[in-house]
């Protein structure tokens, strides 16, 4: 499914006020950051508290995706990738916090913390949603993006990917191939990520501990993010992007 939402002029406003960023969002994640950039200001956030039309959503088999109350909170029964609207242009960092629910409900699988970042579609480069995706996960292989499959596989494999536009190739490293369990997921448990664009540096954190890094020679720069996910029951808060400076030598 595929939300399409009139914004009107003091809505366009509201955007212009989130992407700008509010103090009383706090500090970034800083932890066992990179030394090799620095955070900058906040280009976007989002703290889930109305749906102002920032989101689109891609269900496969139908399920919920309802945002309010300072979450965004998902419950499919299939595949889901929930798109933030604007195009990032990097260096930026994109944080969230993200807790998978197990609480006897139909679809609390515990698998499938997901993310696509740096998106763009080879079939229509620019703008992703000028192409039709059903919510399987075979119609994001034509993606040109960095993505990162965080307890999949029922919760037994967490994978990064650098996805090259075509169709039944997404690349995937041994060393990109995890399976230990301080790699897999909790149930019920807050965790924060931060990825990481910077020119060619690429990085996936999981509460300040990196998990993956890319040196990439021909990086994606600029593009869109998504939070993808499975027959899955989770939620999301505290979405932030931000800058990123020009990293140290």
């Amino acid at each position: 499914m595929r939300l399409k939402i009139s914004l009107s002029p003091s809505v366009l406003l509201l955007f212009a006020a989130i992407g700008a960023g509010c103090a009383h969002l706090g500090t970034p994640s800083t932890d066992n950051l990179d030394p090799r950039f620095q955070v900058g200001k906040v280009l976007y956030s989002n703290e889930f508290e109305k749906n102002y039309g920032q989101w689109i959503t891609e269900l496969e088999k139908g399920g919920t995706v309802t945002i309010g109350g300072g979450k965004m909170e998902i419950d499919v029964p299939g595949g889901c990738s929930v798109w933030f609207r604007p195009e990032l242009i990097g260096p930026v960092m994109i944080e969230y916090d993200a807790t998978m629910i197990k609480s006897g409900g139909v679809n609390d699988r515990v698998s499938d913390l997901n993310c696509f970042w740096m998106a763009q579609d080879s079939r229509s480069p620019g703008d992703i949603f000028a192409t039709h995706r059903t919510g399987k996960f075979a119609d994001y292989d034509q993606l040109r993006c960095y993505y990162v499959g965080l307890g999949g596989n029922y919760n037994t494999t967490t994978r990064f990917r650098r996805y090259i536009g075509v169709q039944d190739n997404r690349p995937l490293l041994p060393e990109d191939d995890l399976s230990a369990a301080q790699y897999l997921l909790k149930p019920n448990v807050r965790q924060h990520i931060t990825l990481i664009a910077c020119g060619n540096l690429i990085q996936y954190y999981r509460d300040g501990h990196k998990i993956f890094e890319l040196d990439d020679p021909t990086p994606y720069t600029q593009g869109w993010f998504a939070f993808r996910t499975t027959w899955n029951h989770m939620v999301v808060e505290n979405f932030v992007v931000r800058r990123l400076d020009v990293a140290r030598p």
